[in-house]
C-alpha cells in the first residue's frame, strides 16, 4: 500500500517537492519499499496554474482537514512563518502523522513544544532543509557527532547577505548597488529585512546551537544580532589590508569552562586563510570544531527550490523509513540545560578604525582607554590626512562588554572625530 503525502505549500519548494516526488517515484519507492503518493496539497487559493501535472481535485484551502485525513501518512509543511504552520503541524503530530518541515522560523521559536509533541505521539519531525538548504548538516551534528563534543559551529547561512559582501569585495560595489543586484537575480526577496538584518541567520543560529550543545535553552530571541547595513566600502578595504575578508557570520559557541554556550549573528573579519573566507555567491558554508572528530566543513547551495526540495525530500526518504518499521527518532528528549550567556561575556576581538586630530599624543590617550578597560591592542596602522589621521587598531580577544565600553569611552574623547568603523575579527581557532 502506498504511502500518502500531505503538502502545506505549493510555491517554489513545495513545486520543486511534487515535480521530484513525480519523477524520482521508482527510485523513492525503492529506497524506502513502498511507493509514496501525492494525498493532497493545501493552498490558499485555487484555480491557480501550478505546473504540477497533478489532478485539480488534489488541491484544498482547508489545510487542518487535510492533516488530519486518516489516510494520510506524512506531512510535509513548507509555507513558512509561524501560524498558520504551528497549528497544523501540531495537529498533524496529534493525529499520528510524521512531519517533515523547512520551517526555521517556527523550529527556532517553538521547536522544543514541537519536538515534546512528537515524541509522546511517537512520530518523526525532520527538518533538514530549515538551515543551509541542500547541506547535509542537521542529521551529522544530531547523529554522527552525538559521541562527540562540538566546541563550536560557524557558518554563513545565508546566501543573500554572503553575496552582497562578496560582491563588495570582488567588485568594489556598494552595498545597495550589490542589494539590487542580488534582487535582480532573485537571491533577495522585494522586503530584504529578514536577510540584511540578520533574523534569517539568527533563526537558523538557534537551530544549530540547539542541536550542536544539546540544549532546549535556546530560541532566536536569545541569539545577539546585527545585519549588515553597516558595511561599508572602508570596512572591506580596512579587511583587505589586513589580510582579510567581511563574512557574515552565524556563531555558536561553548564557553571555555563548558557552563554555557554562546550564539551571535555579525558581519565579521576573517583571514584569508579560513575556509570560510572563500565561500563566494549565494553559497552557504558551514564549519565545525568538535573535540575529536577535529575541523568538519559542510559546503554548498544553501537556497532556492531545487536544494531545497532536495533536503526534504532527503527527510522525506528517512521518515518513510522510520514508518514503514513502525519507528520514530525522538529528539530533544535530553537536555544539557546550558544556558546562553549574554553578548557581553563573550571573548572576541575588535577592529576599530577611528578619525582622530593629528597631533602629539592621540595615540597615547586612545592606548590610555584601551588599558583602563583591560583591552590590549594587537596592532596598529596610523595614516595622516592633514590635520586629521586615521588610526586603525585590531584589539587582543577580551570580553565583548569590555570592548564594547572601550569603544563607547573613544567616541567621548575630544581627540576622535568619530569612530568610522567598528567590526569583530574572527580567527581560525580560539587563539589570538
Amino acid at each position: 500500500m502506498a504511502m500518502k503525502v500531505a503538502l502545506l505549500g505549493c510555491g517554489v519548494v513545495g513545486a520543486e517537492v511534487v515535480r521530484l516526488l513525480q519523477e524520482q517515484a521508482d527510485e523513492l519507492a525503492a529506497r524506502i519499499g513502498t511507493p509514496v503518493e501525492v494525498g493532497g496539497i493545501a493552498v490558499r487559493r485555487l484555480g491557480r496554474a501550478r505546473g504540477t501535472g497533478l489532478d485539480p481535485e488534489l488541491f484544498t484551502t482547508d489545510a487542518m482537514a487535510l492533516v488530519t485525513r486518516p489516510d494520510i501518512d506524512l506531512v510535509v509543511e513548507v509555507i513558512g512563518g509561524i501560524e498558520p504552520a504551528r497549528s497544523l503541524i501540531l495537529a498533524a503530530i496529534k493525529n499520528g502523522k510524521s512531519v517533515v518541515t523547512a520551517n526555521k522560523a517556527l523550529l527556532a521559536e517553538d521547536g522544543a513544544a514541537i519536538h515534546d509533541a512528537a515524541r509522546e505521539a511517537g512520530v518523526d519531525v525532520y527538518y533538514e532543509a530549515a538551515v543551509a538548504g541542500a547541506i547535509p548538516l542537521l542529521r551529522p551534528l544530531r547523529d554522527s557527532l552525538a559521541g562527540d563534543r562540538v566546541k563550536r559551529v560557524m557558518g554563513i547561512v545565508n546566501g543573500t547577505t554572503n553575496f552582497i559582501l562578496d560582491r563588495m569585495h570582488t567588485q568594489g560595489a556598494g552595498f545597495t548597488e550589490s542589494l539590487e543586484e542580488a534582487q535582480a537575480l532573485g537571491y533577495a526577496e522585494a522586503d530584504p529585512t529578514a536577510d540584511v538584518e540578520g533574523f534569517d541567520s539568527a533563526a537558523k543560529a538557534a537551530i544549530l546551537a540547539r542541536l550542536a550543545f544539546h540544549t532546549r535553552q535556546v530560541t532566536a530571541a536569545d541569539v545577539h544580532r546585527e545585519g549588515i547595513t553597516g558595511v561599508t566600502a572602508g570596512d572591506i578595504a580596512s579587511a583587505e589590508a589586513m589580510g582579510c575578508v567581511v563574512k557574515p557570520l552565524a556563531i555558536c559557541q561553548l564557553s571555555e569552562d563548558g557552563s554555557s554556550v554562546g550564539v551571535r549573528v555579525h558581519p565579521a573579519m576573517l583571514p584569508r586563510e579560513h575556509p570560510l573566507a572563500t565561500v563566494g555567491g549565494a553559497y552557504n558554508a558551514v564549519f565545525v570544531e568538535a573535540e575529536s572528530a577535529g575541523r568538519l566543513m559542510f559546503y554548498g547551495a544553501g537556497a532556492g527550490g531545487a536544494p531545497t526540495a532536495s533536503a526534504v525530500l532527503g527527510d522525506l526518504v528517512a521518515v518513510a523509513r522510520n514508518r514503514l518499521a513502525g519507528t520514530s527518532v525522538a529528539e530533544g528528549g535530553h537536555d544539557t540545560g546550558l544556558p546562553v550567556h549574554p553578548m557581553g561575556d563573550t571573548v572576541t576581538r575588535y577592529h576599530l578604525a577611528l578619525d582622530v586630530a593629528d597631533r602629539p599624543g592621540v595615540l597615547a590617550r586612545v592606548a590610555e582607554v584601551f588599558a583602563e578597560n583591560h583591552v590590549s591592542i594587537k596592532n596598529v596602522r596610523q595614516e595622516g590626512h592633514g590635520d586629521d589621521a586615521q588610526l586603525v587598531l585590531v584589539s587582543h580577544r577580551a570580553p565583548d562588554s569590555a570592548l564594547d565600553a572601550t569603544v563607547r569611552r573613544l567616541r567621548a574623547l575630544d581627540t576622535v572625530r568619530s569612530v568610522a568603523s567598528v567590526m569583530r575579527v574572527e580567527a581560525l581557532n580560539n587563539a589570538d
